[in-house]
């Protein structure tokens, strides 16, 4: 019997107790190595979040394709694609829905093509050398998904029976995991997509409002069948507690924005870092951004949250901060100065692409570059000005990173005496070389950053 087959059998309402079979398809690209539970593979790695809908005029997997070349030269690595899955109608917002408004997890959006395109996708991409994480949407399906129908009690319902819609979510239907079947049904779900496609990894969409239960069960089942990378859209601890390698850094890009906006001192920084280091556990690694898929429709990031030159230290913060797996979400290389709408067709065009010089030094810094893995040493440097400046050294064994950010529109010099600084070491933008040493001052422009590699 075929995986899909048994799966869609399962659907009809059979369990299973762990579904754990070994893949017999082996990527002989694909590190299994570990350290502290995260695959190898995501250490120095980057991930750039893919709107497939927005991406090209066409929309589909095939046009995408063609723009896999230009992130290669960029330095990407991870590609994390937005929901691939088909749209519910019903109750559906704006003509073209929601992506995380899901009729089904096992196939595929026809707007974006078939199963075939997306796995030529996924093989293309792996040949070149990129992991591929696939957005899932466990918390809730849409309006109109087949279990609504053949397993009303997969959902959590309402005093007469009827399934709920969670917040304002109401084009979706909110699962409940209390149901063994349910559990064991989303698993196979999660499992088919690794098995047929070869993903490297799930970015888990509203993860801590799924059960902790589950992803105690799903995930030790997942990294059976491959070293896959888990991310969790959530910005608490226990996410990391229930198996996943990482997690969003909202109060971090929360903190930037008011920075950004002359609200507060770039020293207000270290409370939300310190914070965070009490939070979570030592080993936890966080996805830093200055936008996404919500921040860019919602709430216009980065180019009114950050606009203009004020981008900049705080993508270098995002690209070089501890623990972090940074993140670019489509168009930010152009950039795109306006929202991308969510329900509805607006296709994202690449022509000037002013800021991919930027973004592919940083890149292929922290790719390349022991001192910037997630894992890495951090150390937060005291300076003559704190309140306007902040300077911080990575490091690990003989590779070391110092990076100075000015967060003001107003040119700033600052002094810093730490003797770790001291070395031969290269600018990255500038490409100069010069020896630093404690009482080292730096002078730098109006939102200026300066990115030295030892």
């Amino acid at each position: 019997m075929s995986f899909k087959k048994m799966l869609y059998g399962l659907l009809l309402g059979f369990t299973i107790s762990s579904c754990s079979n070994p893949s017999d398809k082996v990527d002989a690209k694909n590190d299994t190595a570990t350290i502290d539970g995260h695959p190898v593979w995501i250490l120095n790695s980057n991930i750039y979040e893919v709107n497939v809908r927005q991406y090209t005029a066409e929309g589909t997997f095939k046009a995408f394709a063609k723009h896999l070349d230009r992130l290669k030269d960029m330095g990407v690595n991870t590609l994390w694609f937005m929901p691939i899955n088909p749209i519910s109608k019903v109750d559906r917002k704006g003509t073209l829905g929601s992506y995380y408004a899901v009729s089904s997890y096992i196939d595929i959006n026809p707007e974006y093509g078939n199963l075939a395109d997306w796995n030529a996708l996924v093989k293309k991409a792996h040949e070149m050398g990129f992991k591929v994480v696939l957005d899932w949407v466990p918390n809730h399906t849409g309006a109109d998904h087949p279990w609504l129908k053949s397993h009303p009690d997969f959902y959590v319902q309402d005093s007469t029976g009827k399934a709920i819609s969670q917040f304002d979510w109401t084009d979706t239907r909110k699962l409940n995991y209390k149901n063994p079947a349910l559990v064991d049904s989303m698993i196979a779900s999660m499992q088919y997509w690794i098995k047929t496609s070869d993903i490297d990894g799930f970015r888990c969409d509203v993860a801590p409002e799924v059960a902790d239960s589950f992803w105690l069960k799903a995930i030790p089942i997942l990294k059976k069948e491959k070293n896959i990378f888990m991310l969790a859209e959530g910005d608490l601890g226990r996410m990391h507690k229930v198996g996943f390698d990482a997690t969003y850094t909202w109060s971090d890009f929360s903190m930037m924005k008011l920075i950004a906006a002359g609200k507060r001192p770039a020293s207000a920084l270290d409370s939300v870092i310190n914070k965070n280091d009490s939070s979570f556990p030592a080993n936890a690694l966080r996805m830093y951004f200055t936008s996404d898929h919500d921040e860019n429709s919602w709430n216009k990031a980065d180019f009114a949250t950050m606009p203009g030159a004020s981008h900049a230290p705080f993508a270098v913060l995002t690209q070089t901060m501890k623990r972090s797996v940074p993140l670019i979400y489509s168009s930010q290389e152009e950039p795109l100065l306006r929202a991308i709408p969510f329900f509805e067709k607006d296709t994202i065009t690449f022509v000037k692409l002013l800021r991919a010089p930027f973004y592919k030094k940083l890149l292929n810094l922290h790719t390349n570059t022991p001192a910037l893995a997630a894992n890495a040493d951090f150390k937060k440097l005291v300076s003559s000005n704190d309140k306007f400046i902040y300077s911080y050294t990575r490091s690990a064994k003989n590779s070391k990173v110092l990076v100075v950010l000015n967060f003001t529109a107003t040119p700033q010099s600052v002094t810093i005496e730490d003797p770790s600084i001291t070395g031969e070491a290269t600018e990255l933008f500038s490409a100069v070389k010069s020896g630093i040493k404690a009482g080292q001052s730096f002078t730098l422009p109006a939102w200026g950053f300066q990115v030295y590699s030892y």
